[in-house]
């Protein structure tokens, strides 16, 4: 929406967004102070999760952000780029093999990235989580795992835990869903694990 400022548009997921706060967009890590907050043209006071709404920020070009970015808290822990991370992954309906080195396409919030399976840890129960076999060699149809992600891009992912509509995703190949799976734990850039608030797709 030209003319007034950039207007990225999404839904709240966790926490409250309200007019003259500063917010950071993950993955890369860009500020921006919120000058008001809109839905449906109307201004809000405060926007909370579920909400999906429009908000004025100063400053920042359209072309600087994406789809996928994940706007948070300046001053709360805010979204960071994802190095890697562990997730419990449940293979829905893969015609073959999943070995490590497999890259699909996750489906994460609002993000569409491709992801390595870096490790495939362990394969595990899915009701109880117990351990069944340690460093499988591959995963098949009706398997759960322990698995170690990566992205191919910057992405911003949160434990399941901690922010949940941020910590679950689909795996995408061949037109389907193959696995699904949350995350369990993060590694972010500049070396810190876990975290992310007031967020939104």
């Amino acid at each position: 929406i030209g003319g007034i400022g950039t207007v990225p548009v999404g839904r709240v997921e966790t926490g409250i967004l309200k007019p003259n706060t500063s917010v950071t967009f993950g993955p890369v890590g860009l500020k921006a102070e919120v000058k008001s907050v809109e839905m449906h043209h109307e201004s809000l006071p405060e926007a909370i999760p579920g909400d999906n709404v429009g908000f004025n920020i100063k400053n920042v070009a359209v072309k600087e952000l994406k789809r996928g970015f994940v706007a948070s808290s300046t001053n709360n822990d805010p979204a960071k780029e994802t190095v890697n991370f562990e997730a419990q992954v449940i293979v829905m309906n893969h015609p073959g093999k999943i070995f490590a080195g497999y890259t699909p396409v996750l489906d994460c919030h609002t993000a569409h990235i491709a992801c390595k399976f870096s490790e495939i840890k362990s394969k595990i129960d899915k009701r109880s989580g117990k351990v069944l076999e340690q460093s499988p060699a591959f995963l098949q149809t009706g398997d759960a795992s322990l698995s170690i992600l990566t992205p191919t891009k910057p992405m911003v992912v949160e434990t399941f835990k901690e922010y949940a509509p941020l910590g679950r995703f689909a795996v995408r190949d061949m037109k389907q869903t193959v696995a699904v799976g949350v995350v369990k734990t993060v590694t972010k850039a500049k070396g810190e694990s876990s975290g992310g608030i007031t967020k939104r797709k």
